[in-house]
């Protein structure tokens, strides 16, 4: 019999296979009983679920993996019907992007020395990892991508290769970068990685490259310096973006910077004179 987790690997991506299994071992835990579930009882596990949760996204992501799990048993045949098919949410997910939580171009560099390593080779690749999310705004998956010959030190810039969901592009790498890079690059590097063959730029602690989760959890584990501010890649990417159109920078610039496809997508950054107005009015006269 196929197990659970091989079945939404045939299913799913690996992301999402892994993503689904945990939340479906948390809701067989809190619900011993659900293989016997009826329609109106996952309705009441959803509506507590409301209670633990804002985030529309995450309610949408939990009854998402229960329905796998229902098809699942279905597929076993320890059930004949899915109970949990016909369920949909109404609730509105936000695509605004929460400037009032991103942080200034002063707050992103301090995040270069916040993290400081016992081992100074691990300073030299934070330092190098956290510049790449700073002042490139590159996502972990860009990072992790990354290979040593698309930097080209000479010419001061970096390639970075296209994705499902953005474009390639050739972006400037900043002055105080060049030294850094060049001595991770002939020093640094060549002591943290195992295997002479790989072209990958960024080297994790074990030796081996770093892959875009390892990197989203390094971020996030690390630099929380800014409660209540979460400081993790997607925050300093907003972040990152945000602040170039606060500077006044063409919106084709930035969107061309950010590797957006669409400029619909740039312009979720974009705060309005009326956004602007309310924030000054809410930080000087606050309704109390």
């Amino acid at each position: 019999m196929e197990t659970l987790a091989a079945y939404l690997l045939r299913h799913y991506t690996k992301k999402t296979a892994i993503a689904y299994q945990r939340e479906i071992e948390i809701y067989i835990n809190n619900n011993p009983k659900s293989k016997r579930y009826t329609y109106a009882e996952i309705v009441d596990y959803i509506g507590l679920l409301r209670t633990k949760y804002t985030n529309a996204k995450t309610i949408k992501r939990i009854l998402a993996s229960i329905k796998a799990y229902y098809s699942y048993l279905c597929f076993i045949e320890l059930r004949k019907d899915n109970p949990s098919k016909s369920i949909k949410l109404r609730d509105k997910q936000t695509r605004d992007i929460q400037l009032q939580d991103l942080f200034t171009t002063e707050e992103l560099e301090t995040l270069l020395t916040a993290k400081q390593e016992r081992y100074t080779n691990l300073d030299y690749r934070n330092k190098v990892l956290m510049s790449l999310l700073i002042y490139q705004g590159l996502k972990p998956n860009e990072i992790a991508a990354l290979q040593c010959d698309e930097l080209n030190l000479e010419q001061a810039t970096i390639y970075i290769k296209s994705s499902a969901k953005s474009n390639s592009r050739t972006l400037a790498l900043r002055a105080n970068q060049i030294l850094l890079f060049k001595k991770y690059t002939e020093e640094i590097r060549p002591k943290l990685i195992q295997d002479n063959q790989t072209k990958a730029f960024v080297i994790g602690q074990r030796k081996q490259p770093m892959s875009a989760e390892d990197i989203t959890k390094h971020i996030t584990r690390n630099y929380d310096i800014y409660p209540p501010r979460k400081v993790n890649a997607l925050t300093i990417r907003q972040s990152v973006i945000t602040n170039l159109l606060k500077q006044h920078h063409d919106l084709r610039i930035v969107q061309s910077f950010a590797g957006h496809k669409y400029p619909s997508t740039t312009e979720r950054y974009k705060q309005t004179q009326v956004e602007a107005l309310q924030e000054a009015l809410g930080l000087y006269h606050p309704i109390r």
